[in-house]
């Protein structure tokens, strides 16, 4: 006869993995963060004050930063393995490092320096030229592949909330 607590915990286990397959995959994930920077390069196109630039410049980089991460730690490792194209992989790791490198610069900027709009400029079409790559190419063939992504999804959505943490208490600042 199972006890009141094996039975709770029987309950907690089956309740995390329903919750789990019901998540959105890692596409879907990845997607959403696409869209959401997309907004606010938008907000940046508009920004007139300095400051507001800066603040939207920083969250673009923070966000950047946070899903570049979470592609690198998880969904290119594991889709690496369900591909027979590693060269998709391989290009969206070096599209990473060159956004990440202007992401330095700009970071290390005052929106007031020569050359900043014209950063964020290039670093939003790299990211554009990045997410039409990934969403035309790259995740369609992933799809087409037995890769879980559902799985993949709810590792990546734990990991996002814990790389959110950190950058909440450390503003970015050693995130890769």
């Amino acid at each position: 006869m199972a006890t009141s607590t094996q039975t709770a915990a029987k309950k907690a286990a089956a309740a995390k993995t329903a919750s789990a397959s019901k998540g959105p995959d890692a596409v879907a994930l990845l997607k959403a963060d696409h869209r959401a920077v997309e907004k606010l390069f938008g907000q940046y196109e508009k920004a007139k004050d300095n400051d507001r630039k800066k603040a939207l410049a920083d969250k673009i980089c923070l966000e950047l930063r946070v899903h570049m991460q979470l592609e690198e730690e998880i969904f290119y490792p594991v889709s690496r393995e369900f591909l027979k194209d590693e060269d998709i992989v391989d290009e969206a790791v070096v599209e990473h490092a060159a956004a990440r490198d202007l992401m330095d610069e700009i970071e290390a900027m005052a929106p007031t320096e020569d050359l900043y709009d014209a950063k964020m400029t290039v670093l939003q079409e790299q990211i554009e030229h990045h997410v039409e790559e990934e969403e035309t190419e790259y995740f369609p063939k992933v799809q087409k592949t037995d890769m879980d992504l559902r799985a993949v999804g709810a590792r990546m959505a734990a990991r996002k909330e814990a790389l959110t943490g950190e950058m909440d208490k450390s503003e970015g600042k050693g995130l890769q």
